[in-house]
C-alpha cells in the first residue's frame, strides 16, 4: 500500500505513533482496525485471505 499525505500530516502521524510507542504503519494499522469496528465493517482473519 502506498499512502501520500502532506508534510504536515507525516509530521503529525510520526509524532502521534511516537506517543504510542508505535511505527507509523502499526499506528495506521489501529487506526484502520478501529474504525472498522466502529463502522461495523468485519475484517477478514489472515487464515481467510490466504485460501
Amino acid at each position: 500500500m502506498t499512502l501520500r499525505v502532506t508534510p504536515q500530516l507525516k509530521a503529525a502521524a510520526e509524532i502521534a505513533a511516537d506517543r504510542d510507542n508505535r511505527s507509523l504503519t502499526g499506528l495506521i494499522e489501529v487506526l484502520i482496525l478501529n474504525y472498522c469496528k466502529g463502522q461495523e465493517i468485519p475484517i477478514a482473519s489472515k487464515k481467510e485471505t490466504s485460501q
